[in-house]
């Protein structure tokens, strides 16, 4: 399988991995520029040249991936028999200049509800690289005069993210089709729908996160309602309500969702931390 062709069942298996590119090459170097390979947690596809350059970039890597990293770093190695490491000599009598690219998993966030805030909140997580579920249960909410086509018209004519529209007149059961690690964010219409999703939402294994929109008042009428249908504390205090950060106050739909979308973005990036440390 070649580095392309790695990356893309990585992908679509949500597993994290980081490109290796030898950059620049000067001198004698086992492989020309441009030589790729893909590492992840526990495997390497491709080949950069073997021996102590290519063992020396696998450990970066990895550990770039056990912290979680994001941004791209420049490796510098030196060639020679004067260049000692634990993993021996490679005395080729270069210097070679490896870039590592990291490719962390594409977020997935589920927003249920379509309405004021909901599209307000969708229309700036489109603006980031996620896989972005809308779901509502009225058709006119996800209708194309209202939507456009994401990526070619409408509101979200210029979307970075991957969206996905579904109209589901029992939106719970889409939450067995969502990737494991999904954001879950609950602002439908209806009380009634809000509860069922919140109640199948903590039913739901590996959910990274589940946020209900609404007072407190709502959520205490919801913790008596849903420990009737069995949830226990510990399952009550994954549900985290209300959302949003509380120093971006204010009640109209575009406030809501800035407040919201910000305290998201810090969970992802949580959450792609933990990942890495505990790859």
């Amino acid at each position: 399988m070649d580095w392309v062709d790695a990356l893309q069942a990585l992908r679509s298996t949500r597993t994290p991995a980081v490109i290796v590119t030898l950059a620049l090459v000067r001198g004698h170097a086992p492989r020309n520029g441009g030589a790729k390979m893909v590492v992840s947690p526990d495997a390497v596809f491709g080949t950069v040249g073997g021996g102590n350059l290519e063992a020396t970039a696998i450990e970066r890597a990895r550990g770039m991936l056990r912290a979680g990293t994001a941004e791209p770093e420049l490796l510098v190695l030196t060639l020679s028999d004067k260049a000692v490491t634990e993993y021996g000599v490679q005395c080729c009598g270069g210097e070679v200049t490896i870039m590592l690219e990291p490719v962390r998993v594409t977020p997935s966030i589920a927003i249920f509800g379509m309405g004021h805030v909901g599209l307000e909140l969708a229309r700036i997580l489109a603006r980031h690289e996620v896989e972005l579920h809308l779901v509502d249960s009225r058709p006119e909410m996800l209708a194309e005069e209202r939507i456009g086509t994401p990526g070619v018209s409408g509101v979200f004519a210029d979307s970075v993210a991957r969206i996905q529209a579904t109209l589901a007149p029992v939106p719970e059961a889409v939450l067995a089709g969502l990737p494991a690690g999904s954001h879950v964010l609950v602002m439908t219409h209806d009380h009634v729908e809000d509860l069922a999703v919140v109640d199948m939402s903590l039913r739901t294994p590996d959910l990274a996160s589940i946020g209900l929109i609404g007072s407190a008042s709502k959520w205490s009428r919801f913790r008596k309602k849903l420990t009737e249908l069995g949830q226990t504390e510990s399952d009550l205090a994954r549900v985290v309500t209300p959302i949003g950060i509380p120093e971006v106050a204010g009640k109209q739909p575009a406030v809501i969702a800035v407040s919201v979308a910000a305290r998201l973005l810090q969970l992802i990036e949580e959450a792609a931390t933990e990942e890495g440390a505990g790859s």
